[in-house]
């Protein structure tokens, strides 16, 4: 039959040629015509396109009218001696392949209405393609998915060269089924080693796409009997299917996030995955100690990366018996001038709060982490101030072997101190054997509040611990507006003798000498 593509792009004209096809095969030609407006050039006609392929192959799929089976060369079916509808099963299903590798391509169009109904046909192809598979179970019972079109819509979520953020927020809502889940997390693991393979340089666009998705994926903490929230509908299951047991999810989740992890990945992406670590990847694996040589490397990139990764590293000592001799020490370093300053500093102290809330950590090692702050907090402003002392004071109230740091009768002189502040091992600092000098020094702040707050140590510290969590994200333009705000007491007191010019009675003779002469 005569094609006029052109033509073809309007609603009736669609419906019409849909019809064609549904109703005779004789009329089969005419899918070529809604296969041609998915090529043009107009948003609104590649829509009307897409959903007339959706209803088209839908139909089809629902009738079992495509060919099952390793799919043979058309041209080798149409000139061989087989039947009538054998050919036109192969020739459907091979205009079936046309039109998904089209949608495919239509994951990258500018418009994103055109992406997400692309999408949206897509996964809907998935769900049918797996009800009514085209390929042959192997046996009784065989598990039977539609992986090559589902790597397909992943792969087209995953490019090096879009931003596909949005539509992979979309894609998020098909991760609440179970069998969605699973298969994304093996396709995303291949597809990640694929392109650092092919390429030496993978681009942040991609790596981006990847951390999106493989954040996106969350899996139950407890084990069910059987996971069979599926998408793709089967008449029964079977207990042999991977897919259905947990232990295999945490497992594939284990492989989608080592295999992301020992790449190379951009310095924002590190922040990004130690900041969902503790709580979003390793409560999830099946073995969270494999994760000890990324979280090793990372505690060496320095500044927020490391403090990160130290928390990650905390995670594994504390649930998972980890041995790592070296955490304090590397919490140790952290400590300098700059972290006053820094955006992550809320965090920081939030965390080293954590790290050091054991009442079993030797005396000699808060004892240095104390000293430290303190000697630090000399340089400080005074919105950190407000928040470093009485950190320090908790330190002391948890481990009441350190508070001789505060009642030494006798301190040493400033040239004397026994600490020594250029040393990196904690045990070696000869902390505990100095004094909180330092926070006497504070006493005398221009700032009443930080001096108030030094002066705790001079009183019995009381049992309770003070939190510090109100005052971790404390500002400078807070204290000014609470300054500002403090009611003064009464009258202020004036001089009450009056003065007689600027330098009372000799500045009143200057003054007549001057007007006599």
């Amino acid at each position: 039959m005569d094609r006029h593509p052109a033509s073809a792009g309007s609603r009736g004209e669609l419906g019409r040629l849909l019809q064609a096809v549904l109703t005779s095969r004789g009329q089969a030609n005419a899918v070529f015509d809604i296969l041609a407006v998915l090529q043009s050039e107009d948003p609104e006609e590649i829509q009307e396109g897409v959903r007339t392929c959706s209803r088209l192959f839908g139909t089809l799929l629902e009738r079992e009218e495509l060919f099952v089976g390793s799919l043979p060369h058309e041209d080798t079916v149409l000139a061989g001696s087989q039947g009538a509808t054998h050919k036109y099963q192969v020739w459907m299903r091979h205009r079936y392949h046309s039109c998904c590798n089209r949608l495919e391509e239509l994951l990258t169009h500018p418009s994103f209405q055109v992406k997400e109904l692309a999408l949206k046909t897509l996964m809907k192809f998935v769900q049918l393609e797996g009800a009514k598979p085209l390929e042959k179970p192997q046996w009784e019972s065989h598990y039977l998915f539609p992986r090559t079109l589902f790597r397909a819509v992943v792969g087209g979520l995953l490019t090096p060269e879009d931003d596909h953020s949005l539509l992979i927020s979309q894609f998020c809502e098909y991760l609440e089924y179970d069998d969605i889940r699973y298969h994304t997390m093996q396709v995303a693991t291949s597809i990640v080693a694929r392109a650092t393979s092919q390429q030496p340089e993978v681009s942040l666009t991609f790596w981006n796409n990847a951390f999106m998705l493989l954040s996106a994926v969350n899996l139950p903490l407890k084990e069910h009997d059987l996971l069979t929230n599926f998408y793709v509908k089967h008449t029964q299951t079977s207990d042999k299917w991977k897919v259905v047991h947990l232990k295999e999810h945490r497992k594939a989740f284990q492989e989608m996030w080592l295999g992301f992890l020992k790449h190379k990945l951009p310095l924002s992406l590190y922040k990004k995955v130690l900041v969902a670590m503790h709580d979003s990847i390793l409560p999830y694996l099946a073995q969270p100690t494999l994760m000890i040589d990324f979280l090793t490397s990372a505690c060496d990139v320095g500044g927020a990366i490391s403090l990160l990764a130290l928390n990650g590293l905390f995670i594994l000592i504390h649930k998972h018996n980890l041995e790592y001799p070296d955490f304090y020490q590397k919490l140790y370093g952290l400590l300098d001038p700059s972290i006053f300053h820094v955006k992550y500093r809320a965090r920081f102290f939030h965390l080293a709060d954590l790290f050091l809330s054991s009442s079993h950590l030797p005396a000699y090692l808060v004892a240095a982490f104390a000293k430290r702050l303190a000697r630090l907090a000399l340089t400080a402003p005074p919105e950190a101030l407000l928040m470093v002392l009485p950190f320090i004071c908790n330190l002391l109230r948890r481990h009441p072997a350190c508070r001789v740091m505060v009642h030494r009768p006798q301190g040493p002189e400033l040239d004397a101190d026994p600490y020594d502040p250029v040393e990196k091992d904690p045990a070696r600092s000869h902390a505990l054997e100095s004094c909180l000098w330092e926070l006497q020094t504070l006493q005398q702040h221009y700032h009443p509040e930080v001096s108030k707050a030094a002066g705790v140590i001079n009183q019995v510290l009381s049992v309770p611990e003070v939190s510090i969590a109100p005052l971790l994200e404390l500002t400078a333009y807070e204290i000014f507006e609470q300054d500002l705000k403090k009611k003064a007491p009464g009258s202020v007191p004036l001089e009450f003798i009056p003065t007689k010019g600027l330098l009372g009675r000799q500045d009143d003779l200057c003054t007549q000498l001057f007007t006599l002469s």
